[in-house]
């Protein structure tokens, strides 16, 4: 089967969890069908990248010469041109791997991955015209799309009780860790110098500076945490306009100089922050899926985090779950895992057994079931 994959959203450095979701899984699905049976539909920022640096051999690609980074210019070029593409290249399916599809695919079957429906339950994480183009774009995506991949249960049942999808539709494929295999942790030393750590406790919240991600009440809860020595709080994360609302929480709290907003970091630091932290707070109040948690556990990391959307099946038994809108809660499941180190090893113990059940590989083969049943459809 020649497969059809609509990468137009993906600007590298700039596309977040499904670029990395992108990143990971398109490798996997060549080495299990063949590069010939693949075709990569891309914006022109992600073809500079590619041609030079392929993800694998034998790569082929078509570039639609409209910007990734303008989303009205790649949204019309994707519902008119794209579909001719796609029918010139003669693709017997195409998978779009970010919430929205053409209204006509090009393809006879189509399947369309559905990440989360964070533009209905917090609009304010998106402008005004991105989230009406969402109301739009991804009802009409789910509907006419032959399979929808969710990436979680929580989102599978989101998207039944929001938007009417039809249960046995929906096929729920768990992402694998963000983090290749290949990258090394950078050194806890230098880290501790370069972000002025000392030698204090780190409680480590990766998360973009956005309002679901909670991170004002985090603030709050960290502020009423009475520990010895003292922690410190690292924010790993892409800024927004957020940023300086929270730096002015943070001092309104009496905390500003144990928080360090560390902006965004590579892989290999977020690496070391994991390895050298003593707990993960991960106070999210809806997530598609939650990369961080799954790293969390898989570096051995205990994690504390919040009991909505996909996060508890994520985290299962190898985490403490708090109520994310209570920030007393949030505060006493900190204390208990700097406090209770018997219990916080035994949550390590547990987190990484479970992220092992988790793998790009068995993403890819859950994906590959997912086409096999549009094309039987």
């Amino acid at each position: 089967m020649r497969i059809g994959l609509n990468l137009l959203f993906v600007v590298p450095g700039e596309t977040g969890g499904m670029e990395t979701y992108v990143r990971a899984l398109v490798p996997e699905l060549a080495r299990l069908v063949g590069p010939e049976s693949l075709r990569l539909f891309v914006s022109p920022e992600l073809a500079a990248e590619l041609r030079p640096e392929p993800w694998f051999e034998g790569q082929q690609l078509c570039e639609l010469r409209v910007p990734g980074r303008s989303r009205v210019r790649r949204t019309l070029a994707e519902q008119s041109l794209l579909p001719v593409l796609v029918r010139r290249a003669r693709c017997e399916l195409l998978h779009n791997l970010q919430s929205v599809a053409p209204a006509v695919s090009g393809a006879p079957r189509s399947v369309t991955t559905i990440h989360d429906l964070l533009y209905v339950h917090h609009p304010e994480t998106h402008s005004p015209l991105l989230r009406r183009g969402m109301r739009f774009l991804v009802p009409m995506a789910a509907r006419r799309s032959d399979r929808i991949i969710a990436i979680s249960e929580a989102t599978k049942a989101d998207l039944v009780r929001t938007l009417g999808v039809t249960e046995a539709k929906i096929d729920v494929v768990h992402q694998g860790p963000g983090i290749a295999d290949t990258v090394a942790p950078s050194d806890e030393r230098e880290l501790r110098e370069r972000f002025s750590l000392g030698d204090a406790p780190i409680l480590l919240s990766p998360s973009a500076r956005r309002a679901h991600k909670n991170l004002g009440r985090l603030l709050e809860a960290f502020a009423t945490v009475a520990a010895a020595p003292a922690p410190v709080l690292v924010l790993p994360g892409y800024a927004t306009g957020a940023e300086d609302e929270l730096l002015d929480a943070a001092r309104r709290l009496g905390v500003a100089d144990r928080v360090r907003f560390a902006g965004w970091v590579s892989d290999a630091d977020l690496l070391g922050l994991y390895a050298c932290s003593s707990a993960l707070v991960y106070p999210s109040l809806a997530e598609g899926f939650g990369l961080p948690v799954l790293e969390a556990m898989r570096s051995g990391l205990p994690v504390a985090c919040a009991d909505r959307t996909s996060l508890p099946e994520i985290v299962g038994d190898a985490g403490l779950l708090f109520d994310p809108e209570s920030a007393d809660a949030i505060a006493a499941a900190i204390g208990r895992l700097l406090s209770d180190r018997e219990l916080a090893a035994e949550l390590a113990a547990k987190g990484v057994h479970r992220a092992a059940g988790f793998s790009w590989e068995r993403t890819a083969r859950e994906t590959l079931a997912s086409y096999e049943r549009a094309v039987g459809t």
